[in-house]
Order: structure tokens, then sequence, then C-alpha cells
């Protein structure tokens, strides 16, 4: 089942609040990926590209570029669920 993403807006420290279409809310810290994965790295050496982060056709996950991105399932089984007023 993919938990398809809504919105996703940057955090300070390299959080992510990644909204998903059937209303649940998940704070994502990407900071434990600069040292699994060095393709990350330019997220935490530029904060601008950081922060240009957007979700992906059909909402399957979210990029930077052509290079860095995250898939949907990996957001939604590894981020900390938020309670919301607004989850239906």
């Amino acid at each position: 089942m993919f938990h398809k993403v809504k919105n996703v807006n940057a955090l300070p420290d390299y959080k992510l609040s990644v909204q998903f279409a059937e209303g649940v809310t998940k704070i994502y810290y990407v900071s434990p990926l600069f040292e699994k994965y060095s393709f990350f790295l330019p997220l935490k050496d530029n904060p601008e590209l950081f922060c240009s982060v957007t979700v992906d056709q059909g909402g399957y996950g979210i990029v930077w570029n052509d290079d860095i991105d995250i898939s949907c399932e990996e957001l939604h089984a590894n981020g900390v669920k938020v309670d919301t007023p607004f989850i239906i």
C-alpha cells in the first residue's frame, strides 16, 4: 500500500513535515541519512537546496533534484506521527 505524499515542508535541523493523503502528518529526520548515504550530503552543505524539497509527480515520494529523493514508504515507515486537529 502506498501512502501518497500530499505536502512537504522543510523544518530546522534537517527535519521535514510530511503530510500524507490519508490525513496523517509525520516528522521525518533527514540527518541520519548523511552518515549512511553520501548522496544526501549536498543537503547538509546547502540549506537552500534542503529547503527546495517538493512532492514528486504522483505523490510517491519527495525530491530535491534528479539525484536526491525519498520514497513515500520510507517517509511513512520512519517518520514520527504528529497529532493534528485535521485528521478525519
